[in-house]
């Protein structure tokens, strides 16, 4: 797969991870927590999409 791809795969998949994590321990998906973990989440899946895009 291309690069570009990979890396918008990853941005897709840690984002929605990453934000349904604070779903784990009861806390709101729109909390602070949610959004931080959004954020991360999209982070390190663009990083994996870069790597494994390489």
């Amino acid at each position: 797969m291309e690069q570009k791809t990979m890396i918008w795969i990853g941005l897709f998949v840690g984002s929605t991870i990453g934000g349904m994590i604070p779903g784990l321990w009861g806390d709101n998906f729109l909390s602070m927590w949610s959004v931080l973990l959004t954020a991360v989440g999209g982070l390190i899946g663009i990083w994996a999409g870069f790597k494994l895009g390489e």
